[in-house]
């Protein structure tokens, strides 16, 4: 008994030796790993309606889906950033050159803010406008430094990412063609009953889903129509702007303001009287109730997650794993609520054996 006791210590051991270095291993490939997964999980129904067509072919059904992620993923998502970092370097060559200046922006705002104000900003101890006005062109210098320096980053590691984008791929077909079987294989090395694993599978499912699609397709939606209202209103770097709203539309309740919000202000204090009422009314009524409407029923109403909830574990998220963490902290937060749901009837099931 006491051999048997040892040898299954040992044995376990061994297997938390071996996975830790396995997940080692796979650490710098993480981020393609991760997306399979989500892609595969996003993607299954699709999948699965094309393998029930093609009379259960499953190579045949992975390939087919695999073609139509690349198609409407993959390629246009490559092409959007090549331009977004090629438009980025150029608004940043023209802040080098003095032509696109932040501060002369600031200034002209600073300007016309009556005495009262100047008076309140010194009561808040903000005295040194002009200390703050370089501090705001260096903060806009260093920005565009970080597009155009990833521009380079990405032109040097071109390698790197086709092969995290061949490993996600690769692996996106086998998790397509076999992930029912690889999800009933892991249902078996966890130690639950079957219902508490089929709710916490059903809920990661669910969020997965719900956040990739939901949020991308909110996102897509308000950074399609601000790039658009800016490009209307004559703006520079339209393309830019729009993907900025459409990454911080990922962060429900403020999202896309974070941008138009500031440049309505400057055209308002500046004179361009029409343009700031008809952004702002743009950004409140038309990408305002983007959020407001597509939100609830994409996200919120499939996740059951407070929006409070959804705001604090994204950017908890972000802050944590990057721009993964927009469906990593969501999924952990659904996670956590959906254990502790369980955990009375995890109790008492403990109580009655």
């Amino acid at each position: 008994m006491n051999h048997s006791n040892l040898y299954f210590r040992s044995f376990l051991l061994l297997l938390a030796l071996v996975s830790i270095a396995f997940i080692w291993v796979l650490l710098p490939y993480y981020g393609a790993i991760f997306w399979g997964a989500i892609l595969a999980t996003v993607f299954h129904p699709l999948h699965r309606r094309l393998l029930e067509k093609l009379r259960g072919r499953r190579n045949l059904a992975a390939l087919l889906t695999l073609l139509i992620v690349i198609l409407i993923v993959i390629l246009p998502l490559i092409v959007i950033t090549t331009s977004l970092l090629q438009e980025g370097a150029a608004i940043y060559q023209r802040m080098d050159k003095g032509e696109i200046n932040f501060g002369n922006y600031f200034n002209q705002i600073v300007g016309i803010f009556p005495p009262w104000v100047h008076d309140m900003l010194g009561r808040l101890g903000i005295n040194d406008i002009f200390s703050l006005r370089e501090k705001l062109a260096q903060g806009a210098l260093k920005a565009g430094q970080v597009v155009a320096s990833q521009a380079v980053n990405i032109g040097q590691n071109t390698f790197q990412f086709l092969v995290s984008l061949g490993i996600m791929l690769y692996l996106l077909f086998f998790l397509l063609r076999d992930g029912v079987n690889l999800a009933r294989n892991s249902k078996q090395l966890i130690p639950l009953s079957d219902d508490h694993q089929q709710h916490l599978f059903r809920k990661f499912t669910t969020v997965v889903r719900a956040t990739v699609k939901g949020n991308i397709l909110v996102a897509i939606t308000q950074g399609a129509l601000g790039g658009l209202m800016f490009w209307f209103l004559g703006i520079q770097g339209a393309l830019l702007w729009g993907v900025l709203m459409a990454f911080l539309s990922l962060l429900p309740a403020v999202g896309a303001a974070l941008i138009w919000l500031p440049v309505a202000v400057y055209f308002l204090v500046t004179g361009a009287i029409w343009q700031g009422v008809v952004l702002v009314l743009f950004g409140v009524l038309v990408i305002g109730l983007v959020d407001n409407i597509l939100r609830p029923l994409l996200v919120g109403k499939d996740t059951k997650i407070p929006d409070y909830v959804i705001l604090i574990s994204t950017l908890g998220g972000l802050a944590v794993f990057g721009l993964n963490g927009f469906v990593i902290g969501p999924l952990f937060a659904a996670l956590f609520i959906a254990c502790w749901d369980l955990f009375p009837s995890a109790i008492k099931m403990n109580t009655e054996a």
